[in-house]
């Protein structure tokens, strides 16, 4: 089970930082509650922002339980740590009990209408034919039906996100299974870390312009918490998203739509919202062009966004120890990132868009935990007199405390959840 993701080093070597998938505090009034906390910082509370949060409380305990409450003081989200080829073998399985026919094979040709363009069949190495209607081109980066059947654009983001390569490595598993991920900053990029039941997950994040892959190499190996069980295997990849991703009859999902760097683990997310978001525009006597741009245009909005919430964690540091680092500090960023941290810097605002997967208490962590200090705070806050605003946050802290003792140890539930 997962709670958080613990940034480390990247604001600065030393320091550190949850961004965890629950909210800090709790609903105070117009304004959210990390507006109430910097009033009250000012006002001599001595907490910090994570102190208000059940998922940071249990994480510095190793503590893990589901929650079953309607009070939100004691809201606690999680998220799963997966062997990624075991799920993979498990969804394999419940497609086909659910009646997915799989026909292996490699294409050798698509097939497409000479005057429309649709794509009419594909042509298997072996002659055999696959005909449909729809295509979901999941054929990872090289997105052979959307990119290089159909011809639609690739947009490079890596003048934002340079990080082109990723070397992976698993290791024995740790004597204790943490309850979140650790991501740890080096001067050439970042590390992960991500424990499961049987081994550990290990990777390194980097760009080929400020390092090589042997000092990628070095870092990794020379930073992992229990011994390696192979040699590191390299990815390569770009940083970017496919303009349209869906033309004529052709969906891309996945890889193929484009890719985001695995720093919020972003990725099952946006397989599961564009699956869900062509349930819901799905065609029915036929292709519809309004359902296309529709679909284009939430797609867009969400790659964008969570592009600039990645784009934060680089953008605002405070690190000078590499070019890197420097470079990421002082490059220009996307005009809505800009506002979105201009306005938090001036009056502590978070402003969301429709699409954005992450919500304000994300916003407000990253923010928070990268160094950014609001000069200001709303106004509504001000109707609260600092001694009653104090005892409140006393009363807040207090009850975020209780249920932490009742938790059980993450190792303990993962136990009896599995034997179960």
């Amino acid at each position: 089970m997962k709670l958080a993701i613990k940034f480390e080093n990247w604001r600065k070597p030393g320091e550190s930082y949850f961004h965890t998938f629950g909210a800090p505090g709790t609903t105070m009034g117009f304004c959210s509650f990390h507006h109430y906390w910097l009033k009250a910082k000012e006002a001599g509370l001595d907490k910090s922002f994570w102190d208000f949060d059940l998922n940071y409380l249990a994480c510095q305990q190793g503590k893990f339980n589901k929650i079953n409450t309607q009070n939100p003081l004691y809201d606690m989200p999680y998220a799963y740590h997966f062997d990624s080829a075991l799920y993979g073998q498990f969804l394999r399985r419940f497609a086909e009990q659910g009646g997915v026919k799989r026909t292996e094979g490699i294409i050798e040709h698509v097939q497409q209408n000479a005057k429309s363009g649709f794509v009419t069949g594909l042509q298997l190495t072996d002659g055999r034919q696959i005909e449909g209607d729809l295509f979901i081109d999941c054929t990872g980066l090289r997105g052979l039906l959307i990119r290089q059947t159909l011809g639609v654009n690739y947009e490079d983001w890596s003048h934002w996100l340079p990080a082109d390569s990723a070397q992976a490595v698993p290791s024995e598993r740790f004597d204790k299974t943490l309850p979140y991920t650790r991501s740890i900053a080096h001067d050439c990029g970042w590390q992960w870390r991500i424990p499961l039941t049987h081994r550990n997950g290990n990777g390194m994040v980097y760009s080929s312009r400020f390092t090589t892959d042997e000092q990628s190499t070095d870092t990794l190996m020379s930073n992992l918490d229990s011994k390696a069980l192979d040699e590191p295997r390299t990815i390569r990849f770009h940083t970017g998203r496919t303009e349209q991703q869906w033309c004529k009859n052709v969906v891309a999902i996945g890889l193929a739509s484009g890719f985001l760097e695995p720093l919020e683990s972003t990725s099952i997310h946006l397989i599961q919202s564009g699956i869900i978001r062509l349930m819901k525009m799905f065609p029915n006597q036929g292709i519809s062009a309004a359902m296309i741009d529709m679909y284009n245009a939430e797609s867009q909005d969400e790659y964008e966004t969570i592009r600039d919430f990645i784009i934060l964690h680089y953008h605002v540091n405070e690190r000078d120890d590499s070019e890197f680092w420097r470079a990421m500090r002082e490059m220009t960023i996307p005009d809505r990132l800009a506002q979105k941290i201009a306005a938090f810097k001036e009056t502590a605002a978070i402003f969301n868009e429709q699409n954005d997967m992450f919500r304000d208490a994300s916003w407000v962590q990253v923010m928070m935990g990268q160094g950014l200090s609001p000069v200001d705070y709303h106004g509504a806050v001000n109707a609260m007199d600092k001694q009653t605003l104090l005892s409140a946050m006393q009363q807040i802290h207090q009850a975020k405390q209780q249920p932490v003792s009742k938790l059980l140890g993450h190792d303990e539930f993962i136990q009896r959840y599995t034997s179960a």
